[in-house]
């Protein structure tokens, strides 16, 4: 039950991409389900390893101010990769339990990072990271260059692809291209894990009245 004066949702991030990301889905509150969630977004300063190992203390002072609490970050890129994003999660959870959230809290890895968020079958990928109209088109670059194997639906090195592809186009890695994507592409045909435990995490608390 909301207390007086509780806003709905502090979110931690590691960075300003994930921010834009997560800002961007959150927008489409009527494509996932939830009423309308008004978000304060918080970056941790050491980032992806500081949201896992720390993320708790920096939100502790914020349980009374918010109803829940969501931290998210990648899995891959700071010497995580033997654990699983089931394991992370259930352990940053905890301690957010013990600091003062009990179960009003939870936590998203993404596996292997944010990147794996822009690998949808959509054509505005291709348009938001330069693509529209070359040749070859994205997803045969992404071939050629082995970063998509025939069985594949996305790269497996997703960041590495994001980075060469806008390089190529000559366009600018910013986070308003993660912002733009997550506010266009169709979030009902995304069935990352880390994603669907997204929709679910927020349906659960910010379900339509």
């Amino acid at each position: 039950m909301a207390r007086s004066g509780e806003q709905d949702l502090v979110v931690l991030v590691p960075g300003q991409d994930d921010q834009a990301a997560l800002a961007g889905i959150l927008a489409r509150h009527e494509a996932l389900g939830i009423r309308e969630v008004r978000a304060t977004f918080q970056r941790h300063p050491d980032r992806d390893p500081g949201c896992l190992l720390r993320g708790h203390e920096f939100l502790r002072r914020e349980a009374k101010r918010f109803r829940h609490a969501l931290v998210m970050f990648d899995r891959q890129g700071y010497g995580q990769e033997g654990h699983s994003r089931e394991d992370l999660e259930r352990e940053v959870e905890s301690r957010l339990s013990a600091s003062g959230w009990g179960d009003r809290a939870g936590a998203v890895v993404i596996d292997p990072e944010l990147e794996a968020w822009v690998w949808a079958d959509s054509p505005h990928v291709d348009i938001e990271l330069g693509w529209h109209g070359r040749d070859p088109d994205l997803r045969s670059w992404l071939a050629q260059e082995g970063f998509l194997q025939a069985d594949q639906h996305k790269p497996q090195r997703p960041k590495e692809a994001v980075e060469k592809a806008l390089r190529l186009a000559g366009k600018r890695r910013s986070a308003a291209i993660y912002r733009q994507l997550a506010g266009r592409v169709s979030l009902q045909r995304c069935e990352d894990p880390a994603f669907l435990k997204l929709r679910d995490i927020l349906r659960g608390w910010f379900h339509v009245q």
